[in-house]
């Protein structure tokens, strides 16, 4: 793994987040996308090498509107770059670790994407990501 590639925070609106985030970070949005696999609505602010993700629900059986009614809004994954998410994905399984997904698939900011099982990572979530 890389770095950090990003922390996710999941809110109820992309737009109030945004505002507030905007304001605290001295940036703004530099790109806002639907990923439809995850039901989520995305924003994307970086300050320096650092990038926010806000994710909002587009539907209430999306990941985020679960998480949001058990847990509220908050951080929500941390995201890791890494350069071959395939040998990354083996790497991890042949560590004990549980994925949520076997594949990597399609995500928000092109990139191809993996998680983790919180279970496997005390309670975090975290994500692969590989630039496409």
């Amino acid at each position: 793994m890389n770095k950090v590639e990003h922390i996710g925070i999941a809110v109820n609106s992309v737009s109030q987040a945004a505002d507030i985030y905007q304001k605290l970070l001295n940036t703004q949005v530099y790109k806002t996308e639907i990923v439809e696999s995850e039901g989520v609505l995305t924003a994307f602010l970086q300050t320096g090498p650092n990038k926010i993700e806000l994710l909002q629900a587009l539907n209430d059986d999306s990941p985020i509107a679960k998480f949001i009614t058990k847990k509220g809004e908050g951080i929500h994954h941390i995201a890791f770059e890494v350069d071959d998410i395939v040998a990354e994905i083996q790497r991890l399984k042949n560590e004990g670790f549980v994925l949520l997904n076997d594949v990597p698939k399609h995500g928000a900011d092109n990139k191809l994407v993996c998680f983790v099982h919180p279970k496997s990572a005390n309670g975090v979530l975290i994500e692969l990501c590989q630039r496409i």
